[in-house]
């Protein structure tokens, strides 16, 4: 593909991606969100009225 390049060890496995960002901004910006939810999925989340209630409460403050 055209503006990819995968890096390599040396037995040949790919260890790295280099992209054209110019060709493909897109897809490395759809590639970045996808790892920020990855990395976020085991952290605790707090319900909507939660977050809500705490948002009133700094805001009094």
């Amino acid at each position: 593909m055209k503006g990819i390049h995968f890096l390599t060890d040396s037995d040949n496995n790919k260890v790295a991606v280099q992209i054209d960002l110019q060709l493909h901004g897109e897809l490395w910006q759809d590639f970045y969100d996808l790892l920020l939810v990855e990395a976020a999925k085991d952290e605790e989340s707090d319900s909507l009225e939660s977050y809500l209630e705490k948002l009133e409460k700094r805001e009094q403050l």
